[in-house]
């Protein structure tokens, strides 16, 4: 989201390897070239296919997380160079697909904030919506309205960093949300 919208600040990376079922040696390999750099690094959660890394610069800290998704990305990655460097981004499409996903399993403000500034750059939900369930089989627009409308962005407002005024503005997008997915699942 950084590279395309630059909505909001964050203090994380993620770092997605598709088409891979484990991560591997990856995230040693990763705290190794951090350290190398003279970074400070702590392992804060570990699994097979997650691994979420404190890093340190003196007073600066980022939490990266390395991320193994079995399935392979819907929408083709972008290059983009950042001080002489070629990195691959996911696209606009493809971050809306993975935000969608990601709001069943955790429901977090900053992942509604995200999908707003999505669609309001001009992703497309309709696409997202169908090409979701091919990275989250449980996915379904009725079963993302159901779990949206215990979703209440008022009362985290403050933790997430919203004025009350934007906390009420997300309130009313997650209503329309929902009301789109509704229709969105209603059979034909």
């Amino acid at each position: 989201m950084g590279f395309h919208l630059k909505h909001r600040t964050t203090k994380d990376l993620d770092l997605f390897w598709h088409e891979r079922q484990q991560l591997g040696s990856l995230p040693q390999e990763t705290q190794a070239r951090l350290t190398a750099e003279g970074l400070e690094v702590t392992a804060v959660q570990t699994s097979p296919t997650f691994h979420r890394l404190r890093v340190k610069d003196g007073p600066e800290v980022c939490i990266v997380d390395l991320v193994a998704e079995p399935v392979s990305a819907v929408h083709r990655p972008q290059t983009v160079e950042i001080q002489g460097v070629s990195i691959t981004v996911d696209s606009p499409q493809e971050i809306l697909v993975n935000k969608l996903c990601t709001l069943l399993s955790r429901s977090e403000v900053r992942d509604l904030v995200d999908v707003r500034a999505l669609l309001e750059s001009g992703a497309d939900l309709k696409g997202a919506l169908a090409d979701a369930p091919r990275k989250d089989a449980g996915f379904s627009p009725l079963v993302l309205a159901w779990v949206l409308r215990d979703l209440r962005p008022r009362p985290l407002a403050e933790a997430a960093g919203l004025s009350e005024a934007e906390a009420e503005d997300l309130d009313r997008f997650r209503e329309k949300l929902i009301s789109v997915l509704l229709e969105a699942g209603a059979p034909e």
